[in-house]
């Protein structure tokens, strides 16, 4: 099955983290860090879990999942150590046309957590589409040796480039002409005062 490969801004969107483990408060601070508005419900919870919501960062509901606490939800992830509540969690979602991930059995739900590579504001996801995450993990891990700290560098100095063009209004054509001609004139730039750093 072919998915949709998208970024979505989570700024203050409502999120479920069904379960209260290592592999909620991982994807809970994933979910932090997009600026997404996460709720919490688990009958127990990590210590990192339960120091975010004493900090105010999350909600907490300290009870087993129940079917409304879907209400009002954009995104749900069903996290919990029970295969049968994850999946009652997706079919929940589905019946609400609601974005379901389900860290177990990720084909159960109908979207995933790509394996992040994060260089400044460029972001790389790997994704098998829930078939291996860890094979994932790995491709993205492979990547990274390529794919330095400098690249943000080079983005963040061509995103100004851009926005001077676009701030003089020239036509998109040449715009996109220019930026293809400076990425290539910058990577070079870079490239060269590696070498005579090495």
């Amino acid at each position: 099955m072919s998915h949709l490969a998208l970024n979505i801004d989570m700024k203050s969107l409502p999120v479920l983290v069904a379960g209260g483990g290592r592999v909620a408060e991982r994807k809970i601070r994933t979910l932090m860090e997009s600026g997404a508005d996460v709720s919490v419900v688990a009958p127990e919870v990590t210590a990192g879990i339960a120091a975010l919501e004493e900090s105010g960062a999350i909600s907490l509901r300290k009870r087993c999942y129940e079917s409304r606490d879907m209400e009002d939800i954009f995104l749900v992830v069903a996290a919990t150590n029970d295969g049968e509540v994850n999946q009652r969690i997706a079919a929940d979602a589905r019946q609400r046309r609601i974005l379901a991930v389900v860290t177990d059995r990720p084909e159960k739900g109908n979207c995933s957590f790509p394996a992040m590579l994060r260089r400044g504001n460029l972001e790389i996801g790997v994704s098998t589409q829930g078939k291996c995450p860890a094979f994932a993990s790995e491709i993205r891990d492979l990547i990274a040796t390529v794919i330095n700290e400098e690249y943000g560098m080079m983005l963040e100095r061509l995103a100004a480039e851009r926005e001077k063009l676009l701030t003089e209004g020239t036509p998109s054509t040449y715009n996109s002409a220019f930026l293809r001609s400076r990425s290539g004139e910058i990577m070079s730039e870079f490239m060269n005062n590696k070498e005579r750093v090495s």
